[in-house]
């Protein structure tokens, strides 16, 4: 029984069997099909290498590849792609007939002067405000604007005027580069404090919603083109050596004048003499006594002349003085020293609620009148 059992399957091919042997026949086809084309890619990028080193070789040394021509719009695309109002950026300077043009250089210094002829129109806006209204405070915080705008005007024409040079001479080191970095941050400061005087009325009753939003209005373009200026300044030696236009760079690090020398080289002499000097002689003596030259600061800071070029030393003996000590933006190089930070005093008691605004209120510091 067993015998005829075990012959009934005699001669026949099972199913499963025959499954698996296809598909083992199949990879095996797949991965012969896989080598076959590798070995045709290996084989025709020799080939390919072989007549591409041979062109090479017949052609001159002196073939350089050339570079597809940067056109005036590419650039001040690259340009203002660094900017956060990349828009207004290309619009803005596009609308000057001068920029036509692929250098960096040229396309920040019209940035600039788009910055500045916007300005210089708001600059005229808190004074028309002023006049349409009689209540103090609110123009005490308008007063603040212009003074604002003002100084605003003045950084935009600082950068502008550091950037002439030589005909054909580019300055634009890095020394210079931090300069209209601080100067158009500035800018940007000044306009938003003129927005936070007005706004800091409105837990009172001067408070003026409408007239605070008109502001922000007016203030738009101004605001995005002081910061279109800032980044590109902020990004200009990258665009140069990504444009490939060569710059003057002048590094500024910290250089040794001698064994254990603090001072970086940008420090001269002269204000490294007085930095180093404990009591450096002044060119005005305060006393509330009367031994000295005069009896407050402020006659002090009067005896200093505009855009003073030599160093004003000011030396303030022991007291109290009560006073806001005020130096405006004309008043330059001026240095102010005392006995001590618990021997000379100086106390001010201005504040915002007897209707000084904020911004008017410091006891010491540099104005912008």
């Amino acid at each position: 029984m067993d015998s005829v059992n075990s012959l009934k399957g005699y001669g026949k091919v099972d199913e499963v069997e025959q499954q698996a042997f296809k598909r083992k026949t199949r990879r095996r086809l797949i991965t012969l099909i896989i080598v076959i084309i590798l070995l045709l890619t290996i084989i025709i990028g020799a080939v390919v290498g072989i007549f591409i080193h041979k062109r090479r070789s017949n052609s001159p040394p002196d073939t350089v590849p050339t570079m597809p021509e940067l056109t005036p719009a590419a650039s001040l695309k690259a340009v203002c792609s660094v900017t956060q109002y990349s828009a207004s950026c290309f619009s803005s300077i596009s609308s000057i007939a001068s920029s036509n043009t692929t250098d960096p250089e040229l396309l920040f210094k019209l940035s600039l002067k788009v910055a500045i002829n916007e300005l210089s129109r708001l600059s005229k806006y808190p004074t028309e405000l002023k006049a349409e209204t009689n209540d103090t405070q609110l123009k005490s915080a308008l007063q603040v604007c212009e003074s604002m705008f003002e100084d605003a005007l003045d950084r935009l024409n600082d950068s502008a005027t550091s950037l002439e040079v030589g005909q054909g001479g580019k300055q634009l080191s890095d020394s210079k580069i931090g300069d209209l970095k601080t100067w158009l941050s500035a800018a940007i400061t000044d306009q938003e404090t003129c927005l936070d005087a007005l706004e800091e009325l409105n837990t009172t009753k001067h408070f003026n919603a409408t007239l605070v939003e008109e502001m922000k209005a007016a203030m738009q373009n101004s605001s995005e083109y002081a910061s279109n200026s800032l980044a590109i300044v902020a990004r200009i030696l990258g665009l140069l050596t990504d444009l490939n236009i060569p710059i003057h760079r002048r590094l500024l690090g910290f250089e040794e004048s001698g064994p254990g020398s603090e001072f970086p080289a940008w420090v001269s002499p002269t204000e490294r003499r007085l930095l180093q000097e404990s009591k450096p002689t002044p060119n005005v003596t305060v006393a509330q006594d009367g031994s000295g030259d005069v009896l407050t600061i402020n006659d002090a800071v009067k005896l200093v002349g505009k855009k003073n070029e030599s160093r004003f030393v000011i030396y303030v003996k022991e007291g109290k003085y009560v006073e806001n000590v005020i130096l405006d933006k004309h008043k330059w190089n001026v240095m102010i020293y005392g006995d001590g930070k618990t021997k000379t005093l100086i106390s001010g008691s201005l504040n915002f609620f007897d209707g000084t605004p904020t911004f008017a209120t410091a006891t010491f510091g540099v104005g912008v009148s």
